[in-house]
């Protein structure tokens, strides 16, 4: 069920929504295109690109119509997980076979959209309660280390940071505890803005990409060349797209939860329907594949704002971002410290709606236990120590390189198994249901 939300105060709302995904849609594309020796220029226009097309899949995804869109208040961005394979295929292939790759993966999901619907059979809520806190608990460390300043910062650590940081979430915290209404869904843009200004007088917000961004730019189909479809790195990619497919599945479901909407498998479809339609998109424009971002989902959960018009305000905003690539760069200006201090915020209150799935769960039974037990420390312990599985080959070391990833196939493969009765289960099911019958004939006995 959808809140109304009227006037300017969408506005501020879609703005929320582009300022807490803005850090995630920006890394990959700034993560891949230095991995390849990407000029300035191109540069530019790979981020550019990124926050247009990621405008586009989210407006295609919110505006639910009979073939297309889940219908939720969802956001979509570059997916991590394709960070790696695109860079790898990049390095040996080049350019135009990632674009390819991608675009022919993009079809594949697209088209086999209905086979990936019936998947919905196999997230029981002990499944998509483990996934939902992996998702969460995967995602804190990045909050965390940009609490710091961000992983590569110099200065990481330092008592400017913190301060920063801490100030960005203590704000968050005080207006959810003191105001009601618009001003607590706000809190969280509310304060990155504070966080800024903050940061603007200590003198870390450096304006240098503003000045050098240009004003307006248009798209173009395959600006870095024609796509070459070689069978590699499509089958990389394919397996890439369907890791994607597992962990949108989990935001999806989080986020129904969260807006009271029970998904069928026909709004499953037309999700998956809709994310191949974006990663084609991605291969066209020569961005990225995409995916559902989890950090959205603890923000509608903090806001309760539930209404699409916020989305799609927020698909708007991303457009014209990525059409006038100086408004863009205000943005990028935005300190780690001051974006860790609202992402851990959202990224906790990820893990909070998993562990409110989770009390659904009859933990009575053994097999529940062990589900979210494995699956978790699984998860987790991809997600703290990525090397574990760097000896396996390159083609698995996709699959499991992701902790979220390993911990939703762990949760997945765990519920098919355990639920598969044992010999004496059968036998002691049997018994009981022998039993009421026998009962019953003794007694007509009896009564007899």
């Amino acid at each position: 069920m959808e809140n109304k939300v009227h006037g300017g105060r969408i506005f501020s709302l879609g703005l929320q929504h582009v300022l807490a995904m803005y850090a995630g849609a920006i890394l990959v594309p700034l993560l891949v295109g230095r991995a390849l020796n990407l000029t300035g220029e191109q540069l530019s226009y790979l981020v550019a690109i990124d926050l247009l097309t990621c405008g586009i899949a989210t407006l295609l995804q919110a505006w639910k119509t009979r073939y297309l869109g889940i219908g939720l208040p969802v956001m979509l961005g570059s997916s991590f997980v394709a960070i790696t394979p695109m860079i790898g295929i990049g390095n040996q292939y080049g350019l135009g076979a990632i674009y390819g790759a991608i675009i022919a993966a993009g079809l594949f999901v697209a088209v086999f959209a209905g086979w990936f619907g019936k998947m919905i059979k196999l997230f029981p809520p002990v499944v998509t309660g483990t996934v939902v806190v992996v998702i969460g608990l995967s995602l804190i460390p990045t909050g965390i280390k940009n609490m710091a300043g961000g992983a590569t910062s110099p200065e990481f650590g330092s008592l400017n940071n913190l301060l920063l940081s801490f100030g960005v979430l203590a704000l968050i915290l005080v207006i959810n505890r003191f105001f009601t209404g618009f001003m607590r869904s706000l809190s969280v843009l509310i304060g990155i803005v504070a966080g800024t200004i903050a940061a603007a007088l200590m003198g870390k917000v450096n304006l240098a990409a503003v000045s050098e961004a240009s004003w307006f730019h248009l798209p173009q189909f395959f600006a870095f060349g024609m796509p070459e479809f070689r069978i590699a790195p499509i089958l990389t990619m394919i397996i890439v797209c369907m890791v994607i497919i597992v962990e949108s599945t989990g935001v999806f479901l989080a986020l129904g939860r969260v807006c009271d909407q029970k998904l069928t498998p026909q709004d499953m479809t037309r999700g998956y329907r809709t994310e191949g339609i974006a990663i084609v998109l991605g291969g066209l424009f020569n961005a990225f594949p995409y995916n559902t971002f989890a950090q959205n989902v603890g923000l509608v959960e903090l806001s309760q704002v539930k209404t699409r018009n916020v989305i799609v305000m927020a698909s708007g905003i991303l457009v014209v971002l990525g059409l006038v690539p100086k408004i863009a760069a205000l943005a990028t200006v935005i300190p780690a410290a001051v974006l860790g201090g609202a992402t851990v915020v959202l990224f906790g209150m990820v893990v909070a709606s998993g562990i409110r799935m989770l009390t659904e769960v009859n933990f009575q039974e053994q097999r529940n236990l062990l589900i979210v037990a494995c699956s978790i420390s699984l998860g987790i312990g991809a997600t703290v120590v990525p090397e574990l599985f760097a000896g396996l080959p390159s083609a698995l070391r996709i699959i499991v390189s992701d902790g979220t990833i390993t911990g939703s196939l762990s949760a997945i493969l765990l519920n098919l198994f355990l639920q598969a009765p044992s010999r004496r289960g059968r036998q002691a099911t049997a018994a009981k249901t022998i039993e009421p019958v026998e009962t019953t004939v003794i007694r007509e006995q009896i009564s007899g």
